[in-house]
């Protein structure tokens, strides 16, 4: 085995077992959530191909199903569209002793039905002058609401929908919004840096993942919300996120590199 094998092979494994330390930890929390009846809500955003499917695959994997659900909605119908714009989240959200992981959000709004032309501009900006009173219900109600932004950069975003592309395994992936993710990488940096800057409360502020390594995105994802969250016997000396990979969002990060341009 030559040493550039030797070495991927013994990072793998690290990486393997640091995954299964941390899935101990989740088992755990979940065993509080139970018990206190607690209402966590995790919303994942980013760029197409960011990693979203991947890490919350990784959270739920040894978790009760009962007790965990990931709502992932589809292209709104027409009744959908004649609602309240955040009645179909609303429908999903987490009751007691529940812990609900959104791959894609109400910030649908904001992110590709700007980009794309899905809502007119009456809509988008109704959705960010309406969306603090609605986050800020979710919090008094009792919900614990984290949400995370994966962030990569235009050229891993490249490789991984090219990838897709040839994986016939992924094949469900590719939707035609995803054939033009690329031409319209400006239009999205714009309208995300707007949804940081119109949506960074503190009452639920943005987390962001540099993850174009997608291994340590989930590692550090995982280690936030553990973090975060309150639950008996967490081992304090895993649970510790790298601050350079994993971060509250602040302007500044958007002119030093930080968050990709």
């Amino acid at each position: 085995m030559s040493k550039k094998n030797s070495k991927e092979t013994g990072s793998n494994l690290q990486y393997k077992e640091m995954l299964r330390q941390l899935q101990i930890e989740l088992v755990k929390l979940q065993n509080t959530i139970i018990k206190t009846d607690a209402k966590i809500l995790v919303l994942f955003e980013g760029r197409d191909s960011s990693g979203k499917d991947g890490t919350i695959k990784r959270i739920i994997e040894h978790l009760s199903p009962r007790e965990i659900r990931v709502v992932a909605l589809g292209k709104p119908t027409d009744k959908d569209l004649s609602a309240w714009y955040f009645q179909r989240y609303t429908a999903h959200l987490p009751t007691a002793q529940e812990m609900v992981l959104f791959n894609r959000s109400w910030y649908n709004r904001a992110g590709v039905e700007r980009v794309m032309d899905l809502c007119t501009d009456e809509q988008y900006h109704e959705f960010l002058e309406t969306v603090f009173s609605y986050e800020h219900m979710l919090v008094r109600s009792g919900i614990k609401l984290f949400k995370y932004y994966l962030d990569i950069s235009r050229e891993e975003q490249r490789k991984r929908l090219q990838a897709r592309r040839q994986d016939p395994l992924k094949q469900w992936k590719i939707s035609p919004i995803d054939r033009v993710a690329l031409k319209h990488w400006g239009d999205y940096s714009e309208a995300r840096n707007i949804m940081f800057a119109r949506t960074h409360f503190p009452v639920a502020p943005w987390t962001i993942i540099r993850a174009d390594n997608k291994k340590q995105a989930r590692i550090n994802v995982i280690k936030d919300l553990l973090f975060r969250l309150d639950y008996k016997n967490k081992d304090e000396n895993i649970v510790v996120p790298d601050p350079n990979i994993i971060f509250n969002y602040e302007a500044s990060y958007l002119r030093n590199g930080m968050i990709s341009s």
